[in-house]
């Protein structure tokens, strides 16, 4: 399965009328975010593709913050409630997006994925791709639905900080922060600086072009190589808390790679003070 869909295709797919069990439908799902704010539910609120549910990234895609991290896993009941709010079921097709390049809508389909959602593609360049498209803009909040998804945990593999120091010494652990960030040289979410020795810097930032749509698979493909990400060793991925990493770990599997997740990430990883901390962009 694609785990991208076009504005295009999108578009034919939402003007198509429903044939047959409406519980096939697809369901859209908005989770714009913005790290720094503003909350995105304003973005939503401003315009939103029509029929759209919104989801919160902060509260429905990760669980309280703490020692597991500044965005850890969400219980299964929070997941499963939002799912249902936006009324999918067991089969239902979901189409993630947001209004800036899929960082939290990748988030999202990770996090969909993980509890047990079969088909969960991200819309690629987002809420403005739609609109390039001709697609319309809504501030219509449609009804809560009542779906009866079933959240089941683990349907993805996850990373915990023993695996990723692991994948860091023997593979390739991909840290998908700004350089700056990763070298230590600033810090302005989280209270250490720095990253995990033997890992090697991977801006998620250059997985898009200007429009925030996904570069070619070749292109995706030819640039984690020259990263040393080529499937020959282990590939894993983290961020500071856990959304940038998802991005990373899509953009490899459009180059045909897989990497797990390690979604408490560098905001987790300082909570250990055992664990050995490197600084500098080498």
């Amino acid at each position: 399965m694609n785990p991208l869909i076009t504005a295009a295709e999108l578009l034919a797919a939402t003007d198509r009328p429903v044939v047959g069990d409406v519980a096939n439908r697809l369901v859209v799902i908005d989770v714009t975010w913005n790290l720094a704010g503003p909350p995105g539910r304003d973005a939503y609120d401003a315009g939103h593709i029509p029929g759209a549910h919104f989801v919160d990234l902060d509260t429905e895609l990760a669980g309280p913050p703490g020692d597991g991290g500044r965005h850890p896993l969400p219980s299964a009941t929070v997941v499963e409630a939002a799912l249902r709010r936006a009324g999918v079921d067991a089969d239902t097709p979901v189409v993630v997006y947001d209004a800036a390049n899929s960082m939290a809508a990748a988030r999202a389909r990770w996090i969909f994925l993980y509890f047990g959602v079969r088909d969960v593609r991200v819309l690629d360049g987002g809420f403005a791709a739609w609109q390039t498209a001709g697609g319309e803009a809504s501030t219509t909040v449609p009804p809560a639905a009542s779906g009866s998804f079933v959240a089941s945990p683990g349907q993805l593999p996850m990373l915990d900080a023993d695996d990723a120091a692991e994948i860091a010494s023997s593979g390739v652990l991909l840290d998908a922060r700004a350089p700056e960030r990763f070298a230590g040289e600033v810090e302005p979410m989280d209270k250490v600086a720095g990253h995990i020795p033997g890992a090697v810097n991977a801006p998620t930032t250059a997985n898009v072009d200007a429009d925030g749509r996904f570069l070619p698979t070749e292109d995706l493909r030819s640039r984690f190589a020259a990263l040393g990400a080529d499937g020959s060793k282990p590939i894993g991925t983290y961020c500071g808390s856990g959304v940038t990493a998802a991005h990373e770990a899509l953009a490899l599997e459009i180059a045909g790679l897989d990497a797990p997740v390690y979604l408490g990430s560098w905001s987790h990883w300082i909570t250990d003070p055992t664990h050995p901390i490197a600084t500098g962009r080498s």
